[in-house]
């Protein structure tokens, strides 16, 4: 059914079009995880294949050691998992204007005006449903969502296999995340806190290799910020100016992402949880044609309806090249 004018698909199409290079940029912006991740360069776009393979920045080679003088040098085969492999999940936002609204907002500059106030609502939208996936499990609806930081740094890493390698097995151990299990009583307790976080941290130092980021809830972050005294709290003035509230532990940035999105407090950081998480391996994967761009800008999607419709869609993922350098801070354990 075509249109009564014509130049309606134009406007949205061109409008949409025009606006994903800032929607892309706005989602990246709207995380504290994202933009570290932005700003160090581990946002690379991938193209083709059936998965996203992601080379492991860490893999033990069995046949390593040590010789003097004329010993036989190792060479055997030695099983080693060289990449990870993570499947491509795909998200997409409808932006939807009636028959009856264009009759009301008739005239390019109306029409565009609209166009700017439901391309708001779909660009929040997005950047609300991919920062909602990066603390995912990767189950929400149907195994269909991010494999979020939920998957990756599991209370138990030996559970489930993360980028098809399985940390429960001799082969994978090396892939297993650290672990600090605590009980909501001794985790959350301002005066023990900084203890088990002491030795979580520890536990991921090699060198200056360490964690740079420890995304927490609301209930971790009070409990820290009770912890400290008042000059204590000191915050990363790039990340303030961001628009995060950021304290410091080490010399590691502590942002609160307590999970107000979409009315679901659930969709933020999980309940009595902080990641401590080294970004250099971590990445955020959006396909090269399918980062928050219109799908099939020319056609109108609405059958039967007195509508024009257009997708903006994504495809990609959170992957990992490093899992065993990466955190979890439970206080809801045992």
């Amino acid at each position: 059914m075509a249109f009564a004018n014509a130049n309606i698909s134009d406007i949205v199409a061109t409008t949409l079009s025009s606006r994903t290079r800032k929607i892309a940029d706005n989602v990246t912006n709207n995380n504290a995880l994202l933009m570290k991740m932005k700003k160090a360069g581990k946002i690379k776009t991938f193209s083709g294949g059936r998965n996203i393979i992601q080379e492991l920045s860490f893999a033990e080679n069995s046949n390593a050691g040590w010789y003097s003088g004329y010993d036989l040098l190792p060479v055997g085969v030695s099983d080693v998992i060289s990449a990870a492999e993570f499947d491509i999940k795909q998200a997409a936002v409808p932006v939807i204007i009636s028959g009856l609204e264009m009759l009301q907002n008739s005239g390019k500059e109306r029409m565009i005006d609209l166009l700017e106030s439901r391309m708001e609502v779909a660009e929040a939208t997005m950047a609300n449903l991919i920062t909602g996936g990066l603390y995912s499990d990767g189950s929400a609806a149907g195994g269909k969502q991010i494999d979020g930081l939920e998957a990756a740094f599991p209370v138990d890493p030996t559970a489930a296999p993360y980028g098809g390698i399985d940390a429960g097995t001799s082969v994978g151990a090396f892939w297993a995340n650290a672990v600090s299990d605590q009980t909501a009583a001794n985790g959350l307790d301002a005066t023990k806190i900084q203890g088990f976080w002491n030795i979580l941290w520890a536990s991921l130092v090699r060198g200056q290799d360490r964690p740079d980021l420890i995304m927490t809830d609301t209930t971790v972050w009070n409990a820290y910020t009770a912890s400290l005294q008042a000059q204590q709290r000191f915050s990363n003035t790039n990340s303030a100016d961001a628009g995060f509230a950021t304290l410091k532990f080490m010399d590691a940035d502590v942002c609160l992402d307590g999970g107000i999105y979409n009315g679901n407090s659930g969709s933020g950081a999980p309940a009595g949880t902080a990641f401590f998480l080294n970004t250099k391996y971590l990445h955020y994967r959006p396909h090269a044609d399918r980062n928050m761009v219109s799908l099939s800008p020319n056609k109108r999607y609405a059958t039967n309806q007195d509508a024009e419709v257009q997708i903006l869609g994504w495809a990609g993922n959170l992957t990992c090249s490093g899992r065993q350098f990466n955190g979890r801070y439970d206080a809801v354990g045992v």
